[in-house]
């Protein structure tokens, strides 16, 4: 195995610059501050040092998983983490239950499959949430319709229909681990040296297609519940997986909520038609909600943006609007906090 194969290439190499001299490594899983880095010498357990923690600012500063690092081995199969050397396409949202503050969830990630089960609450204004997220992070969104061999040719039909008229342009598979549909195009789509991120609520298959993909029972999956017709989803945390015909692959735990952090360069991108529209209103901060002279408005009526999708980004611009607002909130408390420490040092010091 090389670091090639672990995703390292010119890009990486280049902005190291020439006089980096440590050992590099990529971070293949983190749980609770406990890291498992892995390069071409082998496997590490690893640790962040002293000095990381010291002077990390926020969690963020923490390596996450997809991250480049540079490492020192201290004992055998144990290393240091001193300092994250390369990060680059951060997916990221907003951390459950605290206003203003991003949660990392994955780096230097090249395709997010974005993972919907066809048989159960199907759910389009997820996908978009998952698209602006991608699009926001330079991520290029796949989207899996998985289980389709659990409804039926016409039920499939609608729900293909839905997705191709709300979601333009973005690549789609329909796919059945149980019946093998669907499998061989998505490993086509793979590429040696490239990252892949899964992404999905739990129960919607992600585990089952990745063990398809690394040809091994590397993950433990839960059965459908026969009552409720719910996946038992097992992942806990992120793990980074090699395939061995080439690509690497991160799984993430099944997440409930998908909040909106700064994500406007995404809302752009997955709303390109209600960008159009918003640059032909009468008023230039018109919020395409009430004005008059509003271009959006008017292709809504007219139904040329399908309604469902504007409310959906209505929903997600004020989420958007309101992660900024509580973000500067939060920082202008920081700065305060740390012109009264200051001051009382210096009081203290007279």
């Amino acid at each position: 195995m090389t670091n090639a194969s672990l995703g390292y290439n010119s890009n990486i190499q280049n902005n190291l610059g020439p006089l980096f001299q440590g050992e590099i490594a990529r971070v293949v899983s983190e749980h609770k501050e406990r890291y498992i880095v892995r390069n071409e010498s082998g496997v590490y357990e690893a640790e962040i040092t002293g000095q990381l923690r010291f002077t990390a600012e926020e969690r963020s500063d923490y390596p996450i998983v997809g991250d480049w690092v540079s490492i020192t081995e201290y004992d055998e199969g144990k290393a240091l983490i001193h300092q994250v050397v390369y990060r680059d396409q951060v997916l990221k949202r907003q951390a459950v239950g605290k206003s203003g503050e991003a949660q990392y969830i994955a780096s230097n990630i090249d395709v997010a499959f974005i993972v919907e089960g066809v048989n159960r609450d199907f759910n389009i204004n997820r996908l978009e949430r998952y698209m602006t997220l991608c699009y926001d992070a330079n991520i290029q969104p796949v989207f899996i319709l998985n289980k389709v061999d659990l409804v039926s040719d016409l039920e499939l039909e609608e729900i293909k229909l839905e997705v191709e008229n709300r979601l333009i342009g973005v690549e789609m598979l329909c796919t059945s681990v149980d019946q093998q549909i669907g499998i061989e195009q998505l490993t086509a789509l793979i590429q040696e040296g490239k990252t892949y991120c899964f992404l999905g609520s739990s129960g919607v298959g992600k585990s089952s297609l990745i063990n398809i993909l690394l040809k091994d029972e590397m993950m433990t999956t839960g059965r459908i519940g026969e009552r409720n017709d719910r996946g038992k989803h097992t992942t806990t945390y992120r793990s980074l997986f090699l395939m061995p015909s080439g690509g690497i692959l991160i799984d993430n735990p099944g997440v409930r909520e998908v909040g909106m952090v700064d994500s406007q360069h995404g809302l752009e991108h997955t709303f390109p038609l209600i960008q159009e529209k918003a640059s032909q209103c009468r008023f230039s901060d018109c919020t395409h909600e009430h004005e008059k002279g509003c271009a959006v408005i008017e292709a809504v009526n007219s139904g040329e943006i399908p309604e469902d999708a504007y409310h959906n980004y209505m929903k997600l611009q004020k989420e958007q609007e309101h992660y900024e607002s509580s973000e500067l909130e939060k920082r202008r408390k920081g700065k305060a906090l740390a012109r009264m420490v200051k001051d009382a040092k210096r009081i203290k010091n007279r």
